[in-house]
């Protein structure tokens, strides 16, 4: 029984092994070849796209498309979840629908309040 449980978790901990193999060395090497103090102080400085930054920080930010991104977020999240679905429907039980039905459920409520969204213009 203890060792087919090691057999099992064998390419595992072979795996594990490599990765802390093949990281530590890359990790020590930059360790030993970092500088250790920073004499410029404009090292510190906050910078937009390499330049100082100028005026204000804040500034109006359209939100034009955001009802659009969500529709995205949403039909992304679904396609995924249905392609696992759908390539495995016909080896899975008729019960196995229920819970699809409820995922789809909440799906749709999120894409009935993005358009929601979208049909609200004052708000942006």
């Amino acid at each position: 029984m203890v060792g087919e449980v090691a057999a099992n978790y064998s390419t595992i901990l072979m795996m594990f092994g490599f990765a802390v193999a093949a990281t530590a060395p890359a990790l020590l090497i930059s360790r030993m070849i970092a500088p250790r103090r920073l004499s410029n102080p404009v090292k510190f400085l906050p910078m937009e796209c390499g330049q100082v930054p100028k005026g204000e920080g804040r500034t109006h930010f359209m939100m034009q498309y955001y009802a659009y991104i969500l529709m995205f977020v949403v039909f992304d999240v679904m396609a995924i979840f249905l392609y696992a679905w759908g390539s495995t429907i016909l080896n899975l039980p008729k019960t196995a629908t229920l819970p699809i039905i409820g995922f789809l459920a909440i799906m749709f409520a999120a894409m009935a309040f993005a358009l929601y969204q979208s049909g609200r213009r004052n708000i942006w």
